[in-house]
């Protein structure tokens, strides 16, 4: 079943649409985790606010995610290390420690299948790439282990494991949490400007406003249509098969992702930037058959992950020259976690607060990265590329996913319906296909 298995058996809450003008302090535009998370912690501060989803909360990323709450991201520790120094890989390290302490404070209050388990960063090519990071997490004081033997139906050359972290259901928690929120639905953002959003139905008055919509849409500042660029990834859903005690991640970017949840295991893998030919449903099935013998999943979905430029999330002032306005995106493939963190960070800064963490996850640092340069070349092979089939964001050609049926764009990863309907951002309207 082309499905997510997050949305089987979940109650969730609805919300209405928002009808004319209304003024509020803070605005949080996005129903997904983070801008949830944001408003849950807004509202503990005392602080006014209110949430707008252009279309129904927690039915878009959220929805499509694996569920690991883990500080333990590939093997990024020895690269902050090296990079950025030992005091923003700590901050990196603490920020992501106390958000799956805060999961794990909340999840005592609502039953959401939260389950402590180890985590796992695998290798199958180099053991060396292990012991530096097992090296790098010692340097900052963290009791992460080297393995060499895992519970995989395949060889590797070792793991590093970071004890007592965290799985749960996504969906179930994100319904707790929701409930008694100030959160409109099918409210769809238009247009920003200086102390106010516009929508179909009228004009949001805020002095303050987060965007929590995965991909920022204001092209005209923080550059993020070159800071960020979306990868897709697939996941099949096996029951019955074996418990892999644990959950595991490549460190490969295109490498396998396990998880186990009741009686199924979660493999993710066939990834690829969005827009460009992959894997896809076809290489994660010829795993699924070759090592589990199995033809046909339970369930089966994808996900698309916003990536950033140096692997670091952006949480913080949107830009220098948009007061007032906050932005959290980049969250690569750890958005649960990085999720609750962002909120936290956010909320602490609209509240006059420092959390400690700023630093590493400025949204304004230097965007000199290698990953840069390969953004600016997606964009003008698709500002290039001759078609009339082009996506309303920027201009970029369209290109026809024939395992998903949609046109996806390369550049900034917008996706649409195989008639033009909006399915992922940046985008902010449909796209003409007829032509």
């Amino acid at each position: 079943m082309r499905q997510s298995i997050w949305e089987r058996d979940v109650e969730f809450p609805s919300f209405p649409k928002l009808e004319g003008d209304i003024k509020t302090d803070v605005l949080v535009i996005g129903g997904g985790l983070c801008g949830v998370l944001c408003a849950w912690f807004l509202k503990q501060a005392g602080v006014d606010y209110v949430l707008v989803e252009g279309d129904a909360v927690g039915r878009g990323v959220t929805c499509n995610t694996t569920a690991k709450i883990t500080s333990q991201h590939g093997l990024i520790y020895e690269k902050l290390l090296r990079t950025q120094g030992k005091e923003k890989a700590l901050q990196y390290l603490d920020a992501n420690q106390w958000a799956l302490g805060k999961y794990r404070e909340l999840a005592e209050e609502t039953e959401c299948d939260f389950e402590e388990k180890d985590a796992f960063v695998y290798t199958l090519t180099d053991w060396q790439k292990i012991e530096r990071e097992v090296q790098a997490l010692e340097t900052l004081g963290f009791p992460a282990e080297f393995v060499q033997e895992v519970n995989l139906p395949f060889d590797t050359e070792g793991a590093v494991k970071f004890p007592r972290q965290a799985q749960f259901q996504p969906r179930r928690f994100l319904a707790y949490i929701s409930r008694d929120l100030n959160i409109y639905e099918h409210t769809f953002i238009q247009e920003l400007a200086p102390g106010c959003a516009r929508y179909d139905g009228g004009t949001i008055t805020a002095r303050r406003m987060i965007a929590a919509t995965h991909f920022p849409f204001l092209n005209k500042h923080g550059a993020y249509f070159l800071k960020l660029y979306q990868h897709r990834s697939y996941v099949m859903a096996l029951k019955n098969v074996s418990d892999v005690r644990g959950m595991y991640v490549d460190e490969a970017q295109k490498g396998m992702s396990f998880r186990n949840y009741k009686d199924y295991l979660l493999v993710g893998g066939g990834s690829h930037r969005t827009g460009r030919k992959g894997g896809g449903w076809e290489e994660l099935q010829e795993f699924v058959q070759e090592y589990y013998g199995i033809g046909k999943a339970g369930y089966y979905w994808a996900t698309q992950d916003c990536m950033s430029l140096d692997g670091i999330p952006y949480i913080g002032e949107y830009s220098p020259n948009t007061p007032g306005l906050y932005v959290a995106s980049g969250f690569g493939k750890w958005g649960m976690t990085t999720s609750m963190a962002a909120a936290h960070i956010l909320t602490e800064m609209i509240c006059g607060r420092e959390t400690g963490w700023e630093a590493v996850f400025d949204p304004s640092r230097s965007i000199w990265k290698p990953q840069l340069f390969v953004n600016t070349l997606e964009a003008l092979a698709g500002l290039l590329t001759p078609t009339m089939k082009r996506c309303p964001h920027m201009g970029c050609a369209l290109k026809w996913n024939p395992q998903e049926h949609t046109w996806d764009c390369s550049c900034h990863g917008s996706r649409f319906e195989e008639d033009g309907k909006l399915i992922n951002n940046p985008a902010a309207g449909d796209a003409n296909v007829a032509k």
